[in-house]
């Protein structure tokens, strides 16, 4: 992952939420992890602290608090609204945020296998929330020069990441998937709001069904066919289908084009993972599993 540009503990938290909010000193801090972007910390038993770990992740910690209020009176699961803000201070450079803290667990280990996921509920709420999302957005929605794009603007990104991965296993598969991604007609609707980072680890479930949708600071609209590689990452093929009709009964317009956009886009996003989660056992389960259910899938 990327180097951290700050050291954060529990007491640094705390002490920041002495100095701008107040009346929630003294509750217990409890550091949870270090992620991609931002480092997480439990606040009492309600509140989540997320900080960024370096500066690139600032802007996206900002993303959330602008659009996540407006989106998510219209979704139909839950989603980290920021409840308070942090601004810069003398010991810590960056924005933060607390937003609800969600009982349950990523819908996926790091040995690749879905955490008590009932796969049937959680194609159909899924489908739902992704219908529910992609809806046009506005002219001044983020915008995102790899995520939500035409996949021939990032083919240099994605043959990067494939020559990487090469070098230790067959990847030949997901190259045919992201050629026939190509290869499909362009989304021609108005951009959409995407989550912009939509994997195993970004849905909390409990008891087999999706409790949250969690981490939206890549938010940013284009092509919805980004989002839906997450049914590769997490569906298996004999619920794909229940997916499917949840989503176009809300979503603008579903077709064998999406489908094959949003194969490719699940190809992507298995390079990524494949090729840069050395450190971090989840990401590369996660990869796996996905070049995996691609290759099945033909």
């Amino acid at each position: 992952m990327p180097a951290s540009e700050v050291t954060l503990s529990a007491a640094d938290i705390a002490n920041l939420l002495c100095e701008q909010h107040p009346d929630l000193a003294g509750q217990p801090v409890r550091l949870l992890a270090h992620g991609w972007d931002n480092v997480m910390a439990r606040v009492g038993d309600d509140l989540l602290a997320r900080l960024p770990r370096r500066e690139a992740s600032a802007q996206l910690v900002v993303a959330e608090q602008v659009w996540l209020p407006v989106l998510a009176p219209h979704l139909p699961l839950p989603v980290p609204v920021p409840i308070r803000t942090g601004a810069p201070s003398s010991t810590y450079p960056f924005p933060w945020s607390l937003t609800p803290y969600f009982p349950g667990v990523p819908a996926v280990s790091d040995t690749g296998k879905d955490a008590d996921v009932a796969h049937a509920a959680v194609a159909g709420a899924l489908g739902r929330f992704l219908g529910a999302l992609h809806q046009p957005a506005p002219p001044n929605a983020p915008r995102n020069t790899f995520r939500g794009v035409p996949l021939a603007d990032r083919e240099h990104v994605d043959s990067r990441n494939a020559s990487a991965v090469a070098r230790v296993e067959d990847v030949t598969h997901l190259l045919e998937a992201l050629e026939a991604g190509r290869s499909a007609r362009r989304w021609a609707g108005p951009p959409a709001w995407l989550h912009g980072d939509l994997h195993p680890a970004n849905l909390l479930v409990h008891d087999g069904r999706v409790r949250a949708v969690i981490d939206f600071g890549d938010i940013t609209s284009g092509d919805p066919a980004t989002d839906l590689a997450v049914v590769w990452m997490l569906l298996p093929s004999h619920v794909r289908e229940r997916f499917w009709s949840a989503y176009a009964s809300t979503a603008t317009h579903v077709d064998g084009e999406l489908v094959l956009r949003a194969r490719a886009w699940a190809a992507a996003f298995a390079l990524i993972f494949l090729a840069h989660s050395a450190d971090n056992r989840q990401m590369a389960a996660i990869g796996r599993t996905t070049s995996q259910a691609l290759r099945d899938d033909g």
